[in-house]
């Protein structure tokens, strides 16, 4: 199947502003793209692309004052598969973990675990090691939390969303990702696109989606703490610690965000014969 991806992000400026934006979708996922992925800007001006520590494709720019829009779309070939599954994967000692994996371990700016440790080992330090203990974490935050985008502060940490019980997906990301990292299992947050495919309606309105991988038996598996399933058609534009390390921008002076539209959808043949 192919699937239709795409964010439109509108600001208003009171001055050039540097920014720079993680729109694109990882290089990792670039044998996935049906056709060249496009990025444009109104009004136009120049992109510098480059790629950031943790791998991402990150765009570099200077908006004008005014009205500025950001534009992304891409076409992405998808096997229609469920995220994979594999229940006997196995955590590894500290000491056999690669080199690469070692800063997931460790706290980071919306990830304390230090104020989350004791917690970790008293809820999960009995459970299975590996597959079966990450998915304890995930059923933990999934049922700890309760989902309000009215509630949405992009200051809120995993400590915070523990006590007051309550975020959106990117809560729900770092407290399984600081839950597990106190657990000594390498942890690392995701931001990109996830579909409705093969969910029943009524469908609610596009948005980015944080989730988190995590390390087990050699290999960095999906787990998603908000929805708690596996789904079709997940498509990852970033990579970090936590959310700190890939917003959707990065903005360098005053800005007000005033509209901000994604879509994610599969394209099926009466789109298909409209575009030919």
């Amino acid at each position: 199947m192919q699937i239709r991806i795409g964010a439109t992000l509108t600001y208003q400026l009171p001055a050039p502003t540097p920014m720079i934006a993680l729109l694109s979708v990882h290089p990792s996922q670039a044998g996935r793209l049906a056709g060249p992925e496009r990025l444009t800007t109104s009004p136009a001006v120049p992109i510098e692309s480059y790629l950031d520590g943790f791998g991402n494709r990150c765009s570099r720019m200077v908006a004008p004052a005014g009205l500025f829009r950001l534009t992304t779309g891409a076409v992405v070939n998808d096997d229609g598969r469920l995220d994979p599954l594999a229940p006997d994967a196995r955590e590894w000692p500290v000491e056999w973990l690669p080199a690469d994996t070692l800063q997931f371990l460790l706290g980071s700016r919306y990830c304390e675990t230090d104020l989350l440790s004791e917690e970790a080992w008293h809820r999960f330090q009995h459970v299975r090691p590996g597959w079966s203990r990450v998915q304890a974490i995930c059923d933990y935050v999934h049922t700890h939390l309760r989902f309000d985008y009215m509630q949405a502060r992009a200051t809120r940490t995993a400590a915070e969303a523990n006590a007051e019980r309550v975020g959106v997906c990117r809560d729900y990301t770092h407290l399984a990702i600081t839950l597990c990292r106190c657990l000594n299992i390498p942890a690392r947050y995701c931001t990109g696109y996830i579909t409705d495919i093969g969910l029943p309606p009524p469908y609610a309105p596009q948005d980015y989606a944080a989730w988190m991988e995590v390390w087990l038996d050699g290999q960095w598996w999906t787990f998603d703490p908000r929805n708690n399933e596996r789904r079709i058609g997940r498509i990852l534009v970033a990579r970090g610690r936590d959310a700190a390390d890939v917003p959707l921008t990065h903005t360098f002076g005053s800005h007000v965000l005033t509209g901000f539209e994604v879509i994610a959808d599969e394209i099926v043949e009466e789109y298909r014969a409209k575009i030919a």
